[in-house]
């Protein structure tokens, strides 16, 4: 006799496809993270599944983001890296300029430091000999920068030019500083600091010849002046805005064009009303 009763299949319940997307998205943009951290992460999207679910999802993508622990951990990407320690990050390099001189054409180098947080620069003086004492001494003259600025570096990077002397290491190490040196031919590694020349030289040093030290190191401190506290940045977390911590858009008042460097350097200011 039959009891009319209906039963339940019993057994794992069905994932998503939506699910699925979603542990695929954080498993692949988070690779230290664990499975039961993973787990978790879903829960708070109202989203739920086991972490042996969450295991066989990205097993089945080709996802390992928690090894075993005999295992070696998989290598934290530079580009998480380096987001991760925007604020204490300071990244250097040199470029250079012809000069033309009673003696014929001579090199002037010029080392950069950028912090990679706030993109402000800071930029030393010419020089024809970049010896160990000149770079040396540059790394004081940004440490004090650093200091009036408000950052704290934790970490600095360099590429594997032989002007970086041991002494100049050893000024960021004595404050604190993780020297990191990038791998040879890899810029994209000091992405921040090449995008920094070549904007300098595109918007600014290409339009000039220079006749001596003197008249670069002007056309360098007006520019990286104008860079630092006038100029809008497009660069990711800018938006578009100047990098003077403490600058406020002016509603009022006349529009004032400055121009410096023949034009090279143009911004537009309201005089007070």
């Amino acid at each position: 006799m039959r009891s009319g009763r209906t039963f339940k299949a019993v057994g794992r319940p069905r994932l998503t496809q939506e699910l699925r997307d979603v542990v695929i998205r954080i498993g692949s943009e988070n690779l230290l993270w664990g499975y039961k951290r993973i787990a978790g992460e879903l829960k708070k999207l109202g989203l739920y599944a086991g972490a042996n679910s969450v295991k066989r999802i990205l097993n089945e993508a080709g996802i390992h983001p928690s090894p075993e622990k005999h295992k070696k951990k998989p290598a934290l990407p530079w580009t998480t890296f380096v987001q991760a320690h925007m604020e204490s990050m300071v990244a250097c390099d040199f470029f250079t300029k012809t000069v033309l001189t009673a003696r014929g054409p001579l090199t002037a180098y010029v080392l950069i430091f950028i912090h990679l947080g706030s993109r402000r620069v800071y930029c030393s003086a010419p020089t024809h000999a970049p010896d160990s004492a000149w770079v040396t001494q540059q790394a004081r003259n940004t440490l004090m920068w650093c200091s009036k600025q408000g950052i704290e570096p934790g970490f600095l990077i360099r590429d594997a030019d032989t002007k970086f002397s041991a002494s100049f290491d050893t000024v960021w190490a004595s404050e604190g500083a993780r020297v990191i040196q990038i791998p040879h031919r890899a810029p994209d590694a000091n992405a921040f600091a090449e995008s920094f020349i070549g904007t300098i030289k595109r918007e600014c040093l290409d339009f000039f010849v220079c006749f001596s030290r003197s008249q670069l190191d002007y056309i360098l401190r007006t520019w990286v002046r104008h860079y630092n506290t006038e100029r809008p940045h497009r660069g990711r977390g800018i938006g578009n805005n100047v990098l003077q911590v403490d600058f406020r858009p002016a509603r009022d008042g006349p529009i004032r064009t400055r121009r410096q460097l023949g034009g090279i350097v143009t911004s537009y200011t309201r005089d007070a009303a």
